[in-house]
């Protein structure tokens, strides 16, 4: 119940659909009291199945944040496989454990816009191989210009309505016609930057600390910070500062003056982008309710957006103008809830759903977590990610040893559990993972791997570790075709890269995000190798995300008689976008001052490398790089190549990205 007497809806978000296979169907909720579920499977052919569960380690999970906050994991296993190819409806039911003789409620009830139309429940395809997948990165809620979610929602709104739903068995030929509708998408990528825990609206702050009062989540005391006043998350809320100038809330002794330049420095970057750190989440009750009003729109209706007191001029002014994209963005969340309570989504994170430039250097870490204010604020933004998104990515890898820690952290928020927590989340090391798909899904994770530079502190790290690269050549052995997950784009644009080494020479790389994989000589090296290795895939589909620009790569070795086919593929952003000026003279300037015959190409580590760049259809003057906010479609075919790469824009276009040979270049 609300403080305005309205009551609570009972699912507060999802239902999602996470890692499923036909021996295993993984879901995520979040409700506002404790339940049973009821989960009833029906393919399109084929017995139903029915399951009624009870909290405990046997198929449903439950951990407790708050009075009104619970998070459900959903995890069924078949011993007979559920059938692939085809349509599979699925219901879940809730009943109250506080009225064990009450009714079951249907989540498709409780949220109408959750069936699409001519549906009565929601379903999925489990394929026998993967025909086409959607995948994206960098979703910024008050970001103006749409939202791609929105646009996958519609695309498999499309698909149903065509009447016979494509299954991914039919080959490119079938479907190469350029109005054809892909095969029914088999996963969902989300690459990175899922939440932005560093860049927040002044509204959705706003929205934020109305949530944590509503469900009632605990206070957290918040030691370490050295200002008399922080002591606790409900002080912060209350406090001046707690809106559009959180920078001032670390102190100004000499000691913590790289702190304040590297957690809340609103840093200042003149080749990108300019991040502002000014609303920066920094309490655990604060990045669990950011989750829940960017996935879900079912508390929205609850919120009032007037902005708290005491703002002066030029905060309220910029108040006004984010609501404006705030509530844009809120009209589309249940297409959002929709889309993934239909497709399996696949989460890795990246620097912006813990913090700007996190790990970034050696230099950076001993800064940051060797302050125990910083340290808490990290860490509660990586307790939030294991909660939403690394949960349902792989189970297994959070056993029951660490689920008891997190519930005794979520009882005692601030305590000696919650930063016991801390500490093992900065050490774990199964963040990424693999899902047995046909090519195979292996997702890699490049922040907390980090190869750190022995030479120099402030140079950047090596975005995975020799040990971790080593770990990835194994899973990779031997697999004909793997579809490989990078958050930042192994083959990038090389001007770029270019500039980020040139500041990170004059020991500047926070001021350029010189993050790539080839700004350190080891991790480059070894990612290379991986690729030169004889026993290694023939076709890499590589995802990334990252850069707020879009691009194709066709990579093909040099010197070998057969090695690798390798296709970079980059969609980026979700919602977000690269300064359109500012992309139009690295775009043009790239592509003079790299060349075929230019001489700057033999300077790069992807010299041995043929790349031959696509260009994205109906773009003028020759450009590769594409601006604006949307979702990236790849088509596969039998042996895992990508015949037809494609970016759904939220404006309504369909851009195809094409090959021509022509265009090819060493790199």
């Amino acid at each position: 119940m609300t403080a305005s007497g309205t009551p609570l809806p009972l699912v507060l978000a999802g239902p999602m659909l996470r890692r499923c296979s036909p021996q295993r169907l993984v879901l995520w909720l979040a409700v506002r009291e404790p339940v049973r579920a009821r989960i009833t499977i029906a393919p399109d052919e084929g017995q139903p199945l029915d399951r009624v569960l009870a909290p405990g380690p046997a198929g449903l999970h439950c951990l407790t944040a708050g009075a009104h906050l619970h998070y459900l994991l959903v995890d069924l296993q078949f011993d007979e496989p559920l059938p692939q190819d085809r349509w599979i409806s699925y219901v879940v039911n809730l009943q109250s454990l506080a009225s064990p003789e009450g009714r079951w409620l249907d989540c498709a009830d409780l949220a109408p816009d959750l069936c699409y139309p001519g549906k009565t429940s929601p379903g999925f395809i489990l394929p026998s191989r993967v025909g086409s997948l959607l995948h994206g990165s960098c979703r910024k809620p008050h970001h103006t210009g749409g939202d791609g979610l929105v646009e996958a929602d519609r695309l498999l709104n499309r698909c149903l309505e065509q009447g016979a739903l494509p299954t991914g068995r039919e080959t490119a030929a079938e479907t190469v016609a350029p109005d054809k509708l892909p095969a029914w998408p088999s996963v969902l990528v989300l690459t990175g930057d899922q939440v932005y825990a560093d860049d927040v609206a002044g509204p959705m702050l706003q929205a934020i600390h109305q949530v944590v009062a509503m469900l009632d989540l605990p206070d957290e005391p918040l030691a370490g910070a050295d200002l008399t006043w922080l002591d606790s998350a409900q002080t912060l809320y209350r406090h001046p500062a707690g809106f559009y100038r959180r920078e001032t809330l670390l102190p100004r002794r000499k000691r913590n003056d790289a702190l304040i330049e590297v957690l809340f420095g609103g840093v200042e970057k003149p080749v990108f982008t300019t991040n502002s750190a000014h609303n920066h989440l920094i309490t655990l009750g604060e990045a669990l309710a950011m989750y829940l009003l960017v996935w879900s729109p079912a508390l929205w209706p609850l919120i009032d957006l007037d902005p708290p007191p005491g703002l002066d001029v030029a905060s309220r002014s910029l108040y006004r103008s984010e609501r404006l994209a705030i509530e844009e963005f809120v009209a589309g969340l249940p297409e959002v809830r929709r889309l993934f309570a239909h497709v399996p989504t696949a989460m890795i994170f990246d620097d912006h759903d813990i913090t700007d430039d996190w790990n970034l250097s050696r230099e950076w870490e001993e800064v940051a977590y060797g302050h125990p204010f910083s340290k808490r604020v990290i860490g509660n933004a990586l307790f939030g990610y294991l909660l939403n998104q690394a949960w349902g990515n792989s189970p297994d890898a959070f056993d029951e040893d660490i689920l008891d820690q997190v519930q005794a952290s979520l009882d005692a928020p601030g305590g000696k559990a919650h930063d016991d927590l801390i500490d093992r989340l900065l050490r774990f090391d199964h963040w990424h993972y693999s899902w047995p798909t046909t090519p195979p899904l292996v997702v890699v994770d490049t922040r907390t791997h980090r190869w750190r530079s022995e030479s120099a502190a402030r140079k950047p790290s090596g975005l995975m570790d020799w040990e971790a690269l080593t770990d990835l050549q194994q899973t990779l052995r031997g697999q004909p075709a793997v579809l490989l997950v990078s958050p930042t784009p192994i083959f990038g644009v090389k001007l770029i890269e270019t500039i980020q080494r040139i500041f990170t020479w004059f020991g500047q790389p926070l001021m350029v995000d010189a993050e790539n994989w080839m700004a350190h000589p080891g991790a480059a090296h070894a990612i290379l190798n991986i690729f030169r290795h004889p026993k290694t895939p023939q076709h890499f589909v590589v995802l990334s995300g990252d850069v707020h620009y879009s691009f194709v790569y066709d990579v093909e070795l040099r010197g070998r008689v057969r090695g690798p086919d390798i296709w970079q593929i980059c969609s980026s952003a979700i919602r977000n976008a690269f300064p359109a000026r500012l992309l139009d003279v690295l775009d043009r300037a790239n592509r003079w001052l790299y060349s075929p015959r230019s001489p700057l190409n033999w300077l790069t580590r992807r010299r041995h490398m043929r790349v031959i760049p696509r260009k994205p259809e109906g773009s003028p003057h020759g450009r590769r790089l594409l601006n604006g906010s949307g979702i990236g479609l790849v088509e596969i075919d039998e042996e895992g190549v990508p015949w037809r790469i494609r970016e759904l824009l939220t404006d309504g276009r369909m851009v195809t990205f094409s090959r021509r040979e022509a265009e090819s270049r060493w790199d």
